[in-house]
């Protein structure tokens, strides 16, 4: 990396989050001043105007793409009208151990005395709370699942090619022609059509507006600027600024600049923590690349450094912090912004092109948080793609993850998108796959399957907690069969999931007529001739997806039922269910007897894995194709976990696995920690057992030690193992390249291990800024030294 980019890398690594109130300060003024008095979408749209007119911009030196959510780099604004953060909540995230967002005294009590009073009973948390069903509530509470609408707006955002090929004037030509076309006579949609239509056209002024500003932000700096260079930059800066996001982008330099003023716009209109992106990145860019590379005006060298930029940018934006309990706990700095590389086009040619290399290179070289990078390998990508995107998977950085389109795209047909859009579709932060720029594919909570079948195994009742959250199923002391209890097990899962998706769909309804996002909607396709918000049926593909948490774990216990309780009657159920109860306190020998002597989940045996295909099986038919109130929109399952993991299995007691109270659950689709004793070539056979088509993501989680793929030789064999697992129908895979005796070391002296990035659950973390439960998961993820 030249000088430039180490100086800008150096200030973004560095800089400590800190709390921006500007944000709130401006909405609560305008809220105060205006509310009742327009619709909410042009609320909305107004409010967002307002900021992006009066908020304070940062042009910092040696910038090429600029633009800041917050008044400088990582600070981050809050978002009182979905959840308002407590003088408390400021206090702890202040003082908390890990991931601090410092924030001043002074702005602390301007909030309390601006910004809190008028936010308290009107937040969107509030409304969930106050109207979800105390069985909700009860369940909610015992952690058979999360909500996550609760602390954030809907995410998981992507764009298609759309906004390089139109700009904002555009789209307003196109919203002032279907205004002109209202048939007030017949449609009975037609006053709010009109509104939501208003709404979009303010809200594509609010982001010229914002260019504008940067514009001629840099063409003051420039006047006082002694540095010609500089001068020069800042003058093709403003010109920049000038033509996007009005107009479409005419080279790389623009193309950059106009997907980062409308990343700005969409996270600073309404983001509550989740991802946004790009996309197809490499596809995007290819283009304006080869145009200019023909033409002689842009340089490989020079496209890197602009790529490079844009790569810090999104660095400087780490997630806004959550409040109340879940603001004690260290979560992460990552907004899983999600560069997806390679795959296939639109026609279904190889999408690999000399910008992919590129790519790889940046995220070898800048080895920062942000954004996070998949690669994407069908049959059609070159050996040379795979083995690039290997050397730097061998780096250890946790980037980037591998995603298999061949299988992701016949997820999508069968959801029912059309082939086109599945092949411009992929993955957005962290597994979940959908249609880019045609999509709304909101990821409403995890399902805690290990706490359901626990729930079972106690008719019913936490035995945490000691309250009923649950269907009386049966007391499974009294089951004569092992279908008797995997039936009970199905009753339960039916009657949460019941559960999940009524309320899920009532916090739908409140965001689409609450917190609409009338910009978001205008760079989605469909938004804008339907006339509707991204959030009420808008795009052309409305999914909802439940997140389902610990299948190994639950299948590994059903085995040791079944093989130990019901076959070989080794143990009765009620000397199993009690060593549960008490953490096997007393009944190690029991444990132990589990631990060594059962076929578990990701080792190639079909006594287990037939379990675990039958378990997720009945997931995907508990869920998938659950209306979600939206036109034509449906539930899906995927099998993303996280962190949530280690949460879930912090309310969990000890399982009939061997597991103890406490412990993480297994991630993903991931084997339970230390079951997978056959090496990674079983655990990719005991996936490719899983219809993985049947969902929209799967997560598959493998350490490797840092001498296994040392040499050349090696590169290959591990590309070989990738396309050994998509070939069986795998979804995704992602490594840690790191061995223990390193992981032990950096939680001694983490002073020494600033830099070191693990991949934790769909996204990469810096080690050091994990809390303990989280390094201590990734440590006991099965260390393998073969393939």
């Amino acid at each position: 990396m030249n000088t430039r980019i180490q100086r800008l890398r150096k200030l973004s690594v560095d800089t400590v989050p800190t709390i921006s109130i500007e944000r709130a300060l401006h909405e609560t003024e305008f809220y105060k001043e205006n509310y009742g008095k327009y619709s909410i979408p042009v609320l909305r749209a107004l409010t967002f105007l307002d900021h992006c007119q009066r908020k304070t911009l940062y042009l910092g030196d040696d910038e090429l793409i600029v633009g800041e959510r917050g008044p400088e780099p990582k600070a981050i604004p809050t978002f009182p009208e979905l959840t308002c953060h407590s003088v408390e909540d400021f206090h702890v995230l202040n003082t908390r151990e890990m991931q601090r967002y410092l924030t001043t005294q002074e702005d602390i009590d301007t909030y309390a005395r601006e910004v809190i009073p008028y936010w308290q009973g009107r937040t969107q948390r509030e409304r969930i709370f106050s109207h979800v069903p105390e069985e909700w509530k009860a369940a909610y509470e015992a952690g058979l699942f999360t909500e996550f609408m609760e602390q954030r707006a809907p995410g998981h955002t992507v764009l298609d090619g759309k906004i390089y090929q139109r700009g904002m004037l555009d789209f307003k030509r196109e919203i002032e022609e279907n205004i002109a076309a209202l048939d007030y006579r017949n449609d009975p949609e037609a006053t709010d059509k009109a509104e939501q239509w208003k709404a979009m056209a303010i809200s594509c002024d609010a982001v010229i507006v914002f260019a504008e500003r940067h514009a001629e932000l840099a063409e003051k700096m420039a006047a006082t600027e002694q540095n010609p260079e500089r001068v020069a930059e800042l003058k093709k800066i403003a010109g920049v600024c000038r033509r996007v996001p009005a107009h479409k982008p005419e080279n790389l330099w623009e193309a950059l600049q106009m997907y980062w003023f409308v990343h700005l716009g969409t996270i600073t209109e309404l983001n509550g923590w989740d991802a946004m992106n790009p996309g197809h990145l490499d596809q995007h860019l290819e283009p304006f690349f080869k145009k200019e590379l023909a033409a002689g005006t842009l340089t490989r060298e020079q496209a890197k450094e602009l790529i490079c930029c844009f790569w810090i940018k999104v660095n400087n934006h780490p997630a806004p912090p959550k409040v109340g309990v879940t603001a004690r706990e260290s979560g992460t700095y990552n907004d899983f912004t999600n560069i997806n590389i390679g795959g296939v086009k639109r026609d279904g040619s190889d999408g690999v092109s000399e910008v992919s290399y590129i790519i790889l290179e940046v995220i070898e070289e800048l080895h920062i948080l942000q954004p996070g990078s998949s690669v994407h390998v069908t049959s059609k990508t070159p050996d040379s793609f795979l083995h690039a995107a290997a050397r730097v998977i061998r780096q250890g950085h946790g980037y980037p993850s591998v995603f298999n389109p061949d299988t992701y795209i016949m997820e999508m047909v069968r959801q029912g998108k059309s082939l086109e859009d599945a092949r411009e579709g992929g993955c957005s932060g962290c597994i979940e796959v959908g249609a880019f720029g045609k999509e709304a594919f909101l990821l409403t909570g995890y399902l805690n399957v290990p706490k359901v079948f626990e729930v079972t195994l106690n008719n019913g009742i936490d035995p945490v907690t000691g309250k009923k959250v649950g269907v009386e199923s049966g007391d499974p002391r009294e089951f004569k069969t092992y279908e008797d209890l995997y039936n009970a097990f199905l009753e339960q899962i039916h009657f949460v999931v019941d559960q999940k998706i009524r309320v899920s769909n009532y916090i739908d309804r409140m965001f689409a007529k609450y917190a609409p996002a009338p910009f978001l909607s205008v760079v989605i396709e469909d938004c804008i001739s339907k006339g509707r918000d991204y959030y009420d049926g808008g795009p052309r593909y409305n999914t909802s997806y439940i997140q389902c948490c610990g299948l190994a774990t639950v299948a590994d216990s059903l085995v040791a039922i079944k093989k130990h309780v019901i076959e070989d009657g080794r143990f009765t159920m009620d000397a199993l269910l009690n060593a549960c109860a008490n953490n096997f306190e007393g009944d190690e020998f029991m444990r132990q007897t589990i631990m060594n002597k059962t076929p578990f989940f990701g080792n190639d045996n079909d006594y287990a894995d037939d379990i675990a295909v039958k378990v997720y099986d009945d997931l995907v038919a508990a869920i998938d194709g659950n209306d979600n109130i939206k036109e034509g929109g449906k539930y899906h399952l995927n099998m993303l976990s996280t962190t949530c993991h280690i949460y879930f299995g912090k309310v969990l007691g000890a399982t009939p696995n061997g597991r103890m109270a406490g412990k993480s659950i297994s991630d993903g689709t991931s084997p339970s920690h230390g079951a997978d004793t056959s090496g990674p070539s079983a655990v990719i056979k005991s996936l490719g057992k899983l219809d993985q088509m049947k969902s929209g993501g799967t997560l598959l989680n493998q350490r490797f030690l840092p001498s296994l793929i040392k040499r050349d030789e090696d590169i290959v064999k591990l590309g070989q193992l990738i396309r050994s697992y998509f070939s069986l129908g795998g979804h995704h895979i992602q490594f840690n390249i790191v061995d223990t005796a390193t992981l032990l070391a950096a939680q001694k002296c983490p002073d020494d291990y600033k830099d070191l990035l693990v991949r934790m659950a769909g996204y990469s973390d810096y080690f050091n800024d994990m809390n303990g439960d989280l390094q201590q998961e990734v440590i006991e993820r099965t260390e393998n030294d073969a393939f």
